[in-house]
């Protein structure tokens, strides 16, 4: 197994043993990043938040935690994840405010305009098909809604035609944002 097979492995797409190394991994160095991220979207109490590629659960446990009166939703196609996000977001699973589901970003498993705010950190980087993942983010967001796209400096992402990628899915209002760790983009429906 050559390294990036080994980065996907635990990263990209968990899976084993490396799968459960990775999320207990990315739940820890994340800690200043994910909630820069979240930052992004200007979250309000009632909001209804869906997260793509969830990962170990930790920004969905701080969604919950910041929207009281609100829905937090993720997907991942992690086996490995789902049952990490589910052990850190437990409490909120059985109170209903919090839904975790298996699957990718090219197939949501969410009605139309179902959420206000979309999520997805180090993530789009592994979707077999961005454009396919980001039209769906599109049909799922309300009219006005909100995406924000974060990328830590270790994520591998370039930021090279991102913006023009998010303007062809149908968002508008697009904006590249810098920090220290990494990178966000912010745009709206």
């Amino acid at each position: 197994m050559n390294l990036d097979d080994l980065l996907l492995r635990m990263f990209g797409r968990p899976c084993g043993l490396l799968g459960r190394v990775g999320g207990f991994i990315m739940a820890h160095t994340k800690r200043t990043f994910t909630p820069w991220a979240i930052g992004l979207l200007e979250i309000q109490p009632g909001d209804r938040v869906l997260e793509v590629g969830f990962g170990p659960g930790a920004a969905i446990r701080r969604l919950a935690e910041s929207t009281p009166a609100g829905f937090i939703a993720g997907v991942d196609p992690s086996r490995e994840m789902l049952q990490q996000a589910r052990t850190r977001n437990a409490k909120a699973l059985r109170a209903g405010r919090v839904d975790l589901r298996q699957g990718s970003a090219e197939c949501l498993p969410f009605e139309e305009h179902s959420f206000d705010k979309v999520l997805s950190i180090n993530s789009l980087q592994v979707w077999s098909d961005t454009r396919t993942g980001l039209r769906e983010i599109h049909r799922v967001l309300k009219k006005g809604g909100q995406l924000a796209l974060g990328f830590t400096v270790h994520s591998r992402q370039s930021r090279t035609g991102l913006v023009e990628t998010l303007a062809a899915a149908g968002f508008g209002e697009v904006r590249l944002i810098e920090t220290d760790q990494g990178f966000g983009l912010v745009a709206k429906k």
